[in-house]
């Protein structure tokens, strides 16, 4: 197996395909893969669900394209088309608008609207230079938006490497910073040659024989930057400490035993958990903090929303649908109201919620993440995370929250109603 058919999703470029009904953007999307991953017809809204292509795309490199349907689709499953094709705006590091030649609308008005609103980049792409040469409106719009573009004509296969370069080149200058320069997990905590431990009890929910998803990706990001790590279950953790010379540079643990992980950490070394340290590179951690003060001030009959960014099956004692809204009640003392979302689900009336409480986002992009703290930031409603939560109700927030002190200041500030 390869990068190409390995790397999460999360982990990819996301690249939204938009436009017009029968602009191309399918085929151009087959043109880029070099296979027929879209079904191309003349025929206006052919393609009707997103259509997803992982791709190896160097020197960019691991992407996911997302090709849509048409904005101004006008069939009978038209409204539901174009509303899964606006979710796209909310995974996509990149917007590619396909137009055609000389035809500019209120659709490719309304997608550049929204890069703006998002400070998403856009890369336009004029489409059917075969049928005619790009011209007006369309150049001015360009030129007055100082908009990148690029010209094709997905039929003439024999230009595919010259347009493909053209579109790498352009790709390379749009790409966010976010994504060229992916933010670290624990990289900048353990300096080089230091010692990072993760305790990581056996997860049921994680498939036999391997760790789940976080507890991978925090491994890597430490091996990526020279630290040594020691994996270790949490039964073993104090033992673990002890065959050590010298003490780690941060102690890492599953947010579900942070109560034992904290009391068994000696008060000189550092540690958190895998939900925060992702809740800093997927997000916005100081957000976040800000948002779990909130569990101070929840009210009887208040609803929070639990936020899942994965689907998953379910165990007894899941983790979000279950422990979290019992240790909630335990808590606070009071009778409250859970809803879950999971998977692409994120509920439009958000408003009506006290409390956002989000999944660490493993398996999304920080884009993806930013945009969901961003929409309830717009709703007023707080939005923090599944290990800042945790250890709130546990007791321990301020210790883990001890390696970011602008996020733990964050927190003790509205907190106290600052």
């Amino acid at each position: 197996m390869n990068q190409q058919t390995t790397t999460p999703k999360s982990l990819r470029l996301q690249i939204g395909i938009f436009g017009r009904t029968n602009v191309g953007k399918s085929s151009f999307l087959n043109m880029i893969a070099g296979q027929d991953v879209s079904i191309t017809s003349p025929v206006a809204g052919t393609t009707t669900d997103v259509v997803e292509k992982v791709m190896e795309l160097l020197p960019v490199g691991p992407v996911l394209f997302l090709d849509t349907g048409g904005l101004d689709d006008i069939s009978v499953l038209a409204s539901e088309r174009v509303r899964t094709t606006k979710k796209v705006y909310d995974r996509s590091d990149i917007f590619v608008l396909v137009i055609e030649p000389r035809v500019w609308t209120a659709f490719e008005d309304a997608v550049l609207a929204e890069a703006v609103r998002r400070t998403v980049p856009v890369l336009v792409v004029i489409n059917k230079t075969d049928l005619a040469t790009p011209g007006e409106p369309v150049l001015s719009i360009l030129s007055d938006n100082k908009q990148p573009y690029i010209a094709v004509d997905c039929t003439a296969r024999e230009n595919r490497d010259r347009y493909i370069n053209a579109f790498k080149s352009r790709l390379i200058e749009l790409c966010p910073d976010e994504v060229i320069n992916t933010p670290s997990l624990i990289g900048d905590l353990v300096p080089p040659g230091g010692i990072a431990v993760l305790v990581v009890p056996i997860d049921l929910e994680a498939p036999k024989g391997r760790l789940i998803l976080p507890q991978v990706q925090t491994i890597r990001d430490a091996l990526d930057n020279d630290a040594v790590v020691m994996v270790v279950k949490d039964r073993e953790y104090v033992a673990a400490l002890q065959l050590l010379k010298r003490p780690p540079a941060i102690v890492i643990g599953d947010s579900q035993v942070v109560l034992k992980m904290v009391a068994d950490t000696p008060k000189e070394v550092t540690c958190t958990t895998f939900s925060i340290v992702f809740s800093r590179s997927r997000g916005d951690l100081t957000e976040s903090a800000r948002g779990a003060a909130q569990l101070h001030r929840l009210k009887p009959g208040d609803k929070v929303l639990i936020a899942e960014a994965c689907s998953h099956h379910a165990v007894e004692d899941d983790i979000g649908r279950v422990k979290i809204p019992r240790w909630i009640r335990q808590y606070c003392g009071i009778d409250l109201v859970f809803d879950t979302a999971s998977g692409s689900d994120y509920p439009e009336n958000l408003s009506e919620y006290a409390l956002v409480i989000h999944c660490g986002g493993c398996m999304i992009n920080r884009r993806h993440m930013l945009s969901r703290i961003q929409k309830a930031r717009e709703a007023g409603v707080p939005i923090t995370n599944y290990g800042l939560c945790i250890s709130l109700v546990q007791g321990v927030l301020d210790r883990v929250l001890e390696p970011f002190p602008s996020a733990l200041i964050a927190y003790q500030n509205a907190k106290n109603g600052l």
